[in-house]
């Protein structure tokens, strides 16, 4: 059981209490939920002693000048207006998760497992459609050279493994648990390590049954070899479900990744995807990635608290309470209303997206209304002897959809009574500070989609407020095309289709 502590410091809440003093090292630090990780670390666990991120060089800048970059970025821009000292605790050094040891240098590794207390492994490739090699190469390989720097760890207290809540998809209903799973994690790291990249991209239609992707198949496998290590290590695995943009902290709808619902929004908003596979009264399972990240916070925290060590390894599905969550029907229609209050600057058309089970109906809008206006435009491009690009963005929103598919089309049941059982001890001051989905907390779900909406336009598509009355203005032009093309468009078909059966 999790019983509460009070904090020594009248000043301290017990969370604040527990990081005060401690070293904590990141893996994944520069993604879009460890940048929020970071973060709220910095400004609500000020105490602690330092935070430790690793980063490769990339794009000719150094791990250091990576760092600078990430400290201009406005979701820091409240720690540099209240808190700038806090700034100076963050170390970066030079480090790889696809190399041994992550490719610390010596002196770094010393520093490293001779100060951390905690350590959050949030490093993953998060491409659904990647090839086998690199998934298991960054997912569980990567995981297992994680545990390798943490196994020399001479005080660590928490191992934090970021999974996903969709890695056993096989289960109709997913507990808090690892579940078994007839491959070996140790097997399919040495195969990914001697057979070569096409040989393993033929065989991995066999292996991945009853995943639908190499990203939740690797994520399981991870979970197996995090499991493993649970006996003579503090490991956790934390698994959030679909990770949206932030609710409140540390901008509301603040989001730098078009990976998962930022992408089809603004796929959508854009006016390139006209129909999704998705069955329109299932409900969303997704949570704000500030919600997801305070929960992991506190995670290390209850995991302190147990009196005795549980016998088998803590596991928290990191989901919203059924109250919270909304029909994907709902949120297309929101999403619709939203998209004419709120358009973007420059749409390539008119933004106009269908949901629906009909495979026969979602390929006949994806032929007529997505990949023909894609080849009208190339062609224009062509004769202007510009660049093309539409094809190019339709293939890669086509083989996003197949994926997304998956995910879209059925119903999951997900089951969180361990992590309600540490947020529900949280003192009021915690509950405050880290705002986490305990059960009696209210969301304003419609105002939280605005603050998508406008989250989308500002930090992805780089669009201020000042931009919307021209921007509304474009998008009525757009409307009006868009009917007059689609009405040419089904004319011709219809045409098309008499002569074909002898009507003139």
């Amino acid at each position: 059981m999790i019983y509460k502590v009070e904090s020594k410091s009248s000043e301290l809440t017990p969370v604040q209490q527990y990081y005060k003093g401690k070293t904590v090292f990141i893996t994944g630090a520069s993604g879009f939920m460890g940048k929020v990780l970071l973060e709220k670390l910095l400004y609500s666990c000020y105490e602690l002693k330092e935070i430790i991120m690793i980063c490769r060089a990339k794009r000719g800048k150094t791990p250091e000048q990576r760092l600078e970059d990430m400290w201009k970025l406005p979701i820091f821009q409240r720690i540099k207006d209240e808190r700038p000292e806090v700034l100076k605790k963050v170390t970066m050094f030079n480090g790889d998760i696809t190399l041994e040891m992550l490719g610390l240098s010596e002196e770094n590794l010393k520093h490293v497992t001779e100060n951390t207390n905690i350590v959050f492994h949030m490093a993953a490739t998060l491409k659904l459609e990647g090839n086998l090699t690199d998934a298991v190469n960054m997912n569980l390989a990567g995981t297992r050279r994680a545990i390798d720097v943490a196994r020399k760890m001479k005080n660590l207290e928490a191992f934090v493994h970021l999974s996903t809540a969709f890695c056993n998809c096989d289960q109709e209903v997913m507990y808090e648990k690892v579940y078994d799973f007839p491959h070996k994690p140790e097997e399919l790291m040495r195969i990914a390590e001697w057979m070569d990249v096409p040989t393993l991209d033929a065989v991995t239609p066999k292996l991945l049954p009853p995943h639908p992707n190499t990203y939740t198949y690797t994520k399981r496998l991870a979970e197996l070899y995090v499991r493993d290590q649970y006996e003579t290590m503090p490991v956790i695995i934390a698994r959030p479900s679909i990770v949206s943009p932030a609710y409140k902290d540390p901008l509301p709808g603040w989001v730098d990744s078009l990976n998962g619902p930022v992408g089809v929004m603004t796929a959508g908003a854009r006016g390139v995807l006209r129909s999704m596979m998705c069955d329109a009264t299932l409900e969303a399972d997704m949570i704000p990635v500030d919600v997801a990240i305070n929960n992991i916070i506190v995670i290390p925290y209850g995991f302190s608290q147990y009196k005795e060590r549980p016998k088998e390894i803590p596991v928290y599905n990191l989901v919203l309470p059924d109250k919270c969550r909304k029909q994907w029907g709902w949120i297309l229609q929101r999403g619709v209303e939203l998209n004419e209050k709120y358009p973007q600057s420059w749409p390539l058309w008119y933004p106009n997206a269908t949901l629906t089970l009909n495979k026969h109906y979602h390929m006949f809008n994806m032929i007529f209304f997505m990949w023909l206006p894609a080849l009208l435009i190339d062609g224009l491009l062509t004769i202007m002897r510009k660049r093309r690009f539409m094809i190019r963005v339709q293939k890669r929103i086509a083989v996003g959809l197949e994926v997304l598919q998956f995910f879209t089309t059925r119903k999951w049941d997900f089951r969180n009574e361990r992590l309600l059982q540490i947020l529900n001890s949280l003192s009021p001051r915690d509950l405050e500070i880290f705002e986490v989905q305990v059960e009696n907390r209210e969301y304003d779900i419609e105002g939280y989609l605005v603050t998508c909406c406008l989250g989308g336009r500002q930090y992805i598509n780089k669009e201020p407020l000042e931009s919307l009355p021209r921007a509304r203005i474009i998008f009525k032009c757009m409307y009006v095309l868009d009917r007059v093309c689609k009405a040419l468009i089904c004319g011709w078909f219809f045409y098309w289709l008499a002569s074909k059966v002898g009507f003139f």
